[in-house]
């Protein structure tokens, strides 16, 4: 200060003395005066004035040492630190005052001191965790966004790693003014770098999708920061992350990615695990958010065909996605199979191969699809078929058609059988029913669609026939047996082999055969199930069998898949009561070839292989072995006169004699009978007319345990009349008046002869148009019974028809030790004694409730009835009281 006043009073006198004429002397005297006297100020407050400054500016600046290469003064850093954490209030000026010496460091070029600051920053930025720490990541970020501003890639690698380490700090209170708009931009363009060294532009990529991922750490945990979901935002992500994708030499795609060293960490790698993570985080409201630009990604840069890239990137999403949305990526990706984005000039390629990536992901989503995701998935893929057959049908577009359909296939492949069944019955119910002959459109669809229930059926693995083939499935099914076009009829025989077929014996079978025994097929003995089933559907099944090979538009391979099916019949469905239908179908497609003349020669020479086939087939599921014997005779008997009448099947058999000239050659109807017969098989319906063909007459529907007891009861000089007949229930028949069993009412009343019953009067008895295995509550006294009638009546006409048999009169019965009977009268002869009427009689009446009993069990077991409701119509019918009554004792307690 005294240098200072000196020159001040020599500046004054100067300037008082001085005339004009020293002017220009006197202005360099006082900007001399001015630059020492700033100068000599300048040293006092830098050097001997420091300890003016405030405390945190000399922290900050002690840390920096003299020469950058000797790093951070860790001495100094660690007061600093404890300075932050002491006095946290502090924190926001310590951030401030550290970005500006990055900022002038960065404009001198001193990179040295620059990494010391960012070190600087990483450390307080760990170790403060205060609740006004928002204020120094401000600053800090602002930091980080100079150093990625800069065009040294060192100092962006540098930035991003301080990023990174910010993103993985979980704070207490979260800062919904921050942005990150200009890190996402900035990370994005990092993982498109293209510098000239590649060991560099792989390094400025890594930091990219670090940063990136990152910013996707930071901010998708709190839907309250900024919302990273926008498309301004997911636009520059996903394409970032598939760009570094594609990079990759092999496409090899795993469930879960095993972390690796970041050393050795490549790009795509990288890439791939920020994806996954990506996805993982999205909840069902983002995933479209997510999926947009990826499909956008391959429509912009044509990367569809080829596709392996394409499949590998969805295989990435689904396998990350979380299981209960993954059904909304196979969703989105069938929505976009039409979109003509991207498709250029091959639109049908690039459809085609839009439908491949689908077939190899739909699997994955098939096996967490529940509900209504299921039949929305199968329904958007036929929607497609459909919109595909209105096109133009060229190469690509056929394969578009494949593909969707082995979509179909691959994705009901991963579903439970019951989904299965359904599924085959939905696609049933879209296949067009046409009469006659139909467009060129409607025969392409239906023998899509046939094609796609065909790739369904092949996944469905059949346990029982009744649940393999619902009725109105199985009706369907036959009704499209009778198209007039050979490929859909061909289609339709496929299907019913993949349902058919248990034992894998399909492919043994798949053309006509005499030599069965080398042919190692598996042959099991039918279940009770299989065979209530073909006891119900078996007529229909066969019929459908016989007019198709009726048909003068079939082909080899249609005559071969008939056989083939009518084999499996006999392999899966053999046994003592099924033999006579399946014989009475092989005499009818004999009868057929014989008498049809639609039929060329060829077909008929292919018609009598079928049936010489079919018929040496037979003793070979099950015990016949006269009948394989009369089966030889006649093979050995063709070998030598009539060759073309043995399989295999041909196209053109050239100039051969007419099978109808060769009687003793074709299989007699009589001679079956006589072997079926010595082996116990019942042959009454041998002998009746075939109920195959024109004015045919079908059969009744058959119930083998109700013919069984028939036959029981017969054997011990019992009258069947009233068993035979037909049920009095049901369609047509003539329903009765409301009674009590007349049994009942004289059990009640005690009365001993018919007179005592019909003179009762407070009873109304049913002695004319009842039986006694009917014992029911009349419903004047029960008027809330009427539904249950009606539900009973219903009930009995699925397996009953007719009208309903009707015992004119009664004789007498009795009580006591006596069984109860009745008899006719006869011409006022004396009625027989009780023993007799027993023995006559009552196993009738026993039979008759019985079998009513039975009936109804048979249903529930089979048609999952409530039980209590059947034991009430038990009841209500008085089946309990009538068995205990004629049996004698407690039977149904």
């Amino acid at each position: 200060m005294y240098f200072f006043q000196i020159f001040t009073r020599v500046h004054i006198n100067l300037h008082n003395t001085v005339d004009s004429k020293m002017l220009r002397l006197r202005k360099v005297v006082h900007r001399t005066c001015f630059f020492m006297s700033q100068t000599i100020y300048l040293t006092c407050c830098c050097g001997c004035c420091s300890a003016l400054r405030p405390r945190y500016k000399r922290l900050v600046d002690n840390i920096f040492p003299a020469s950058p290469q000797d790093g951070l003064v860790k001495t100094n850093m660690e007061k600093l630190m404890f300075y932050s954490l002491s006095s946290p209030e502090k924190l926001d000026r310590i951030g401030e005052y550290l970005f500006q010496k990055v900022s002038r460091d960065i404009y001198r070029r001193r990179h040295g001191y620059v990494i010391i600051a960012a070190e600087a920053m990483d450390q307080l930025l760990l170790a403060c965790h205060a609740q006004t720490l928002n204020l120094f990541v401000e600053s800090f970020l602002k930091m980080v966004q100079k150093l990625l501003e800069s065009t040294d890639p060192q100092l962006q690698i540098l930035a991003t790693q301080s990023f990174v380490r910010f993103a993985n700090i979980e704070e207490d209170t979260p800062s919904y003014h921050r942005r990150y708009d200009f890190f996402v931009s900035k990370f994005s363009s990092m993982c498109h770098s293209n510098h000239s060294d590649k060991k560099m532009r792989d390094r400025i990529r890594l930091a990219g999708i670090q940063g990136l991922q990152g910013v996707i750490r930071k901010t998708v945990s709190d839907d309250l920061v900024e919302n990273i979901w926008e498309a301004q935002h997911m636009d520059k992500i996903v394409p970032s992350l598939l760009y570094n994708i594609q990079t990759a030499e092999k496409y090899i795609t795993v469930e879960c990615l095993e972390p690796e060293s970041s050393e050795v960490e490549e790009p795509s790698r990288l890439a791939e695990a920020c994806l996954r993570e990506l996805v993982g985080r999205a909840s069902f409201g983002h995933i479209r958010s997510v999926l947009r630009p990826v499909l956008t990604h391959f429509d912009r840069h044509e990367l569809w065909v080829p596709n392996d890239f394409a499949v590998h990137v969805f295989k990435i999403i689904m396998y990350s996605i979380q299981a209960q949305y993954s059904y909304s990526v196979v969703e989105a990706l069938m929505l976009h199979l039409e979109s003509r984005a991207g498709c250029g000039a091959g639109a049908g390629g690039v459809r085609a191969a839009r439908a491949n990536v689908l077939t190899h992901i739909v699997a994955i989503a098939a096996g967490d699809s529940v509900g209504p995701s299921v039949l929305e998935i199968i329904n958007n893929l036929l929607t497609n078929l459909r919109t595909s057959v209105d096109r133009d049908s060229d190469k690509d577009e056929k394969l578009y058609q494949e593909a969707l359909i082995n979509a179909l296939g691959e994705f009901s492949d991963h579903l439970p059988d019951f989904q299965k069944i359904d599924i085959m019955m939905f696609i049933v119910s879209k296949i067009p029913q046409q009469r006659g002959k139909g467009s060129k459109q409607d025969d392409t669809l239906q023998t899509i669609l046939l094609k796609s229930l065909l790739k369904v059926g092949l996944t469905y693995r059949t346990t029982e026939l009744n649940r393999a083939f619902p009725f109105a499935f199985l009706e369907s099914l036959l009704r499209l047996s009778q198209s007039s076009s050979p490929r859909t009829r061909e289609l339709l025989q496929r299907i019913l082999h993949t349902l058919l077929d248990r034992h894998d014996n399909a492919t043994r079978l798949a053309s006509p055969e005499i030599n069965y025994s080398q042919l190692g097929l598996s042959v099991e003995k039918c279940s009770r199930s299989d065979l209530i089933f073909i006891n119900k559907h078996g007529f229909a099944i066969y019929s459908s069998l016989y007019e198709g090979l009726q048909l003068e538009s079939n082909r080899v391979s249609n005559m071969s898949s008939i056989y083939t099916s009518a084999a499996l019949l006999c392999c899966e469905v053999a046994s003592d009561e099924s033999a006579p239908d399946l014989l009475q179908l092989i005499l009818s497609i004999q009868n057929s070839a014989l008498t049809n003349p639609v039929l060329t020669r060829a077909q008929k020479c292919q018609l009598h292989a079928i049936v010489i086939s079919l018929l040496a087939l037979l003793p070979h599921c099950m015990h016949l072995p006269r009948l394989a014997e009369y089966a030889q005779k006649i093979i050995e008997n063709r070998r030598e006169e009539a060759y073309e009448l043995l399989p295999p099947l041909r196209e053109d058999y050239g100039d051969v004699q007419s099978p109808n000239k060769l009687p003793y050659l074709m299989v007699d109807q009589m001679t079956v009978i006589e072997c079926v017969a010595a082996h116990g098989v019942d042959t009454s319906r041998l002998s009746a007319p075939s109920p195959y063909g024109a004015g045919a007459r079908r059969p009744p529907a058959k119930h083998s345990w109700i013919e069984a007891v028939i036959e029981c009861v017969a054997a011990h000089g019992v009258d069947t009349s009233r068993l035979s007949a037909p049920a009095p229930y049901g369609a047509g028949a003539r329903r009765p008046p409301a009674k009590h069993s007349w049994i009942e009412a004289g059990a009640t009343q005690g009365r001993d002869s018919l007179a005592d019953i019909t003179a009762g009067g407070a009873a109304e008895l049913d002695s004319g148009n009842s039986s006694p295995q009917a014992a029911r509550v009349s419903f004047a006294c029960s008027p809330c019974l009427e539904p249950l009638d009606d539900e009973y009546m219903k009930f009995y006409d699925r397996y009953n028809r007719g009208l309903r048999t009707t015992m004119q009169s009664f004789g007498l019965y009795s009580v006591g030790t006596q069984f109860w009977h009745w008899d006719p009268p006869c011409n006022d002869a004396p009625p027989e004694d009780g023993a007799t009427s027993l023995r006559r009689e009552s196993c009738t009446c026993v039979c008759i409730v019985v079998m009513k009993l039975c009936t109804l069990l048979f249903e529930y077991d089979y048609l999952n009835s409530n039980v209590s409701m059947l034991f009430y119509r038990c009841r209500v019918f008085g089946v309990f009281p009538t068995i205990r009554k004629l049996i004698g004792h407690e039977l149904c307690q």
